[in-house]
């Protein structure tokens, strides 16, 4: 019952209750009941107390059916009713977020009242975390933001994304040439030591270190004929060895994907449908 989110979110019934809020008692209210056909799980609220019941009726083709087996899969000591307008009840990762906030673990029950006013919960939450290694500026750092986009719409389980952060600025302190190359423009190059070059505006050769990756260091080959002083950027190279899932990019990719043990690899202009496919990877490889 483990990341239990039920979609679509129509199958939960929301229902008030005024008897004793037991196992014994629940079953005993709901088996012989009328249920709509389309609903797998009833939410019974009493005052400030929740409970959540899983139920199964013999006629799913009935608008109607009694209700013929009832299993009870939280109580109001381990199940939490929230007001949650901004948490979108089909979004899985979201409604473990909020748990997480609410410090509810893997073994209680979250039910949201979120976006719409509709109704939803999730049992037992322990979402998949997976760790993005990725550099910035720019911020937010672009690969994490594509990540969490995703987990907005797309048909996943629940996952906690991680960023690790390497920051440009924290690469090229205790360093002090004339001049610093970057691959590309961005705000927030404001630590550096010294005057900031772009290579992919291809300025005048100067005596400077680059901040680049393999690629950028093809780049300059092929602008310059030599090869400066660098810094090393790249995440795949930075983050090493992982056991853990993680997702990061490499400029040495183009179009594919490239997995290496637990992490998944994209090109460093991954789109929202190539970030989509390296998280179900990641996700698949944990089942």
């Amino acid at each position: 019952m483990k990341n239990l989110v039920p979609l679509p979110y129509r199958r939960v019934s929301v229902q008030p209750y005024t008897g004793e809020m037991s196992e014994a008692a629940i079953r005993a209210h709901l088996l012989g009941r009328e249920a709509y056909r389309r609903t797998d799980f009833v939410v019974l609220r009493k005052e400030s107390q929740t409970a959540v019941v899983a139920i199964t009726a013999p006629d799913r083709e009935s608008l109607f059916s009694p209700i013929d087996s009832v299993e009870v899969l939280a109580l109001p000591d381990a199940c939490v009713f929230a007001d949650a307008p901004d948490t979108d009840p089909a979004n899985p990762s979201a409604l473990a977020a909020k748990a997480r906030d609410l410090g509810i673990g893997p073994e209680g029950t979250l039910v949201v009242r979120g976006k719409y006013e509709h109704v939803n919960f999730i049992h037992q939450p322990d979402p998949l975390v997976i760790r993005v290694v990725e550099v910035a500026p720019p911020e937010p750092p672009k690969l994490f933001g594509l990540a969490q986009h995703v987990l907005g719409y797309a048909d996943l389980p629940p996952i906690r994304l991680e960023l690790e952060r390497i920051d440009l600025n924290d690469l090229a302190a205790g360093h002090a040439p004339p001049a610093f190359l970057a691959p590309c423009r961005s705000g927030g190059l404001d630590r550096f030591a010294a005057p900031v070059y772009f290579l992919d505006e291809r300025p005048a050769r100067h005596d400077w270190t680059m901040v680049g990756c393999e690629r950028s260091l093809q780049f300059h080959r092929h602008y310059y004929g030599d090869e400066p002083p660098r810094i090393e950027m790249c995440p795949r190279r930075l983050a090493g060895s992982r056991a853990e899932p993680t997702l990061l990019k490499c400029c040495l990719l183009e179009y594919h994907i490239e997995e290496d043990g637990p992490v998944a690899i994209v090109p460093w202009g991954a789109d929202l449908k190539m970030v989509e496919e390296a998280l179900k990877r990641l996700v698949a490889s944990r089942q």
